[in-house]
Order: C-alpha cells, then structure tokens, then sequence
C-alpha cells in the first residue's frame, strides 16, 4: 500500500473540518508536552524514572492555559523540585505559542491597530488577548523597526524606482491626508537591493 493511500484512508476519518481542527489541536497539545517533558529531561540530565545525579528531581506537572493558532488549551507542564526549569517553547508567565505571536507581528506589520488586531484573533481562533498583550509583542520587534528605519542610506545608487499612494484616514476626530511612499533602490553593479518605506 503506498503512502498517499494510507494518508486518503486516514483522513477519511474526518466528516466536517471542525473534527480536523480538534484533532489537530489534540495532536499540538500532546506535541508540546512531550516536548515540554524533552527539556525537562534535558535541564535535569537524565529521563523519567532514572536515578538522579544530583538533588532535583521531577516534581510533577502544573496546569498551564496555552493560546495557539489553534485556540486555547490546557497543557501539562512538568515541573522540578527547585523550581529551576525554564522551558523555552513555553516559557515561564508566557501563554502564546509562537505561531500566534508571529501572526500578531505580521498583522502588526501590515498596519492593523492593537484593538482590529485582538478583534481579529478572536473571531479566527476563537480566544481573547488584550491589547496591552498585543502591545507587548509588538513592541519587541518596534525598536527593530526603527533602527532599521534610520539606517545609513548608500551615497548613491544604480537605479531607483519609487512609487506611493494617498489616502484619507480619521485621526482626532478630523479626515486628514496621509501617504504611504515606497521607494527602491538598486546599489552598483552587485544588484544588492534596499527597500525604504516612508
């Protein structure tokens, strides 16, 4: 039986795209707690039911609300007794996987407002995030933004293209003009390019 066969006979199982999801959601979760037990194992240098080199141990799980792109969900989280472990793909006082906080950039990136942002989340994954969470995300990346936005320009360039739109937007209550102008430049003969937005 080849692969595409199995793979058709496995999804048959799923009548309507809301089982997909679930099952999809299942498989994250159980996903992120083997990984999850993986760095324990890891940070206390032997597997579950090893005798220990050292004095910490395991010390069970603790019930940990994750939000992902694919909704909200209870994970375990493992534990040790000194209290030392600090997983990275969910790390401590943080609840996002890192799929939905490259969505929150992105969205971020294409313009949208901290509030049509949090809108937007709840009507696709169907959870609630603040916007003072969203704004936390974002602003990790915004000094980013800036600096790359005030880099050094070359002296001169091979050929520059430049392009840009006008637009009205609500702004304190008035209407007033915007413009968003995108400029690009080709450097020498290399054909190193550089894009500059205004």
């Amino acid at each position: 039986m080849k692969k595409e066969d199995l793979f058709d006979d496995f999804l048959k199982q799923f009548k309507t795209g809301v089982e997909l999801s679930n099952f999809l959601k299942q498989l994250q979760k159980r996903g992120l707690e083997k990984i999850l037990d993986g760095e324990l194992d890891d940070h206390l240098d032997h597997v579950k039911h090893q005798k220990s080199k050292e004095g910490n141990t395991r010390n069970g799980y603790s019930q940990k609300k994750v939000r992902s792109s694919f909704g909200q969900d209870n994970i375990q989280i493992p534990r040790d007794r000194e209290g030392s472990f600090n997983p990275i793909i969910v790390p401590k006082r943080g609840n996002i996987v890192d799929g939905i906080e490259n969505i929150i950039v992105s969205l971020y990136a294409k313009g949208m407002s901290n509030s049509d942002i949090e809108e937007q989340i709840r009507e696709l994954y169907n959870f609630d995030i603040s916007t003072s969470s969203i704004s936390r995300i974002t602003d990790r990346i915004s000094e980013d933004i800036v600096a790359w936005q005030n880099r050094p320009l070359e002296p001169v360039y091979l050929i520059v293209w430049m392009d840009g739109i006008v637009f009205k937007v609500r702004e304190n209550s008035k209407v007033v003009t915007r413009q968003f102008i995108l400029q690009w430049a080709l450097e020498g003969m290399a054909g190193k390019k550089s894009w500059v937005f205004g």
